[in-house]
Order: C-alpha cells, then structure tokens, then sequence
C-alpha cells in the first residue's frame, strides 16, 4: 500500500516536500516512481528510481528543481521540489512496480496511492 501527504498551496518560485508511506512490501525489489496529473491532461511521470540502485529518472521540466529521495529506514520514498511553477500543478501520485519497469510511464506502474493535491498560485 501507497500513501501520499506533503501536497497543498504553494507560491510560485517555493519549495515542497511530498511523502509516499510504503507499507506491506519488501522496498528493495521495487522501483518507485512519482506521477502527476493537471485537470484535462494525462498523467505523466515526474521522477523514478529503483530502490536496489542510484538510478533515477527526471522528466525534463523538473531536472534540476526535484530530487527524489529513498528513506529506506522509514520505508518511504520522498520528492522535493524548488522553483515551483504554476504549470507542477497537479495531483501527485506516487507509484510502484515491480520487476523493475522500461520506462517511468503511468502504464508501467500497477500498485498506486490515492494522489495528494499541489497547487502553484500566488
């Protein structure tokens, strides 16, 4: 089971920290990844990583203001992002799948969470 918090109103140009609780499952045999979702558009990866290696994966928009962090110890994967825009709006999903996927696509994933909102606006 996969349960999201961290999401809420944020300015334009601040920071946040979401959390995804892993429960139920040994972490060490599956890649996790974030998802998100604006209104009227398709859900699209934002970040992936196994948590067996360093690989990770950034969706072009946010490389470089995300980082996605692997707490083992609390069985939980974390995503910090800065520089937030209007246009990371979305619900957040966070995803996991195991064996390890291709691709970060919402199609590769089948265990999800519940999503957690983030809304960028001044």
């Amino acid at each position: 089971q996969l349960a999201e918090s961290g999401g809420g109103l944020v300015q334009p140009g601040g920071s946040l920290r979401l959390s995804c609780a892993v429960s139920g499952t040994n972490l060490d045999y599956y890649t996790f990844g974030w998802f998100r979702q604006a209104p009227g558009k398709e859900r699209e990866g934002v970040s992936c990583a196994p948590m067996s290696d360093g690989f990770t994966w950034y969706r072009d928009s946010v490389k470089g203001r995300a980082t996605i962090i692997r707490d083992t110890a609390n069985k939980a994967l974390h995503l910090e992002m800065a520089g937030l825009k209007p246009e990371d709006t979305g619900t957040y999903y966070c995803a996991a799948q195991s064996p390890r996927p291709y691709f970060c696509s919402p199609g590769e994933f089948h265990s999800w969470g519940q999503g957690t909102q983030v809304t960028v606006s001044s």
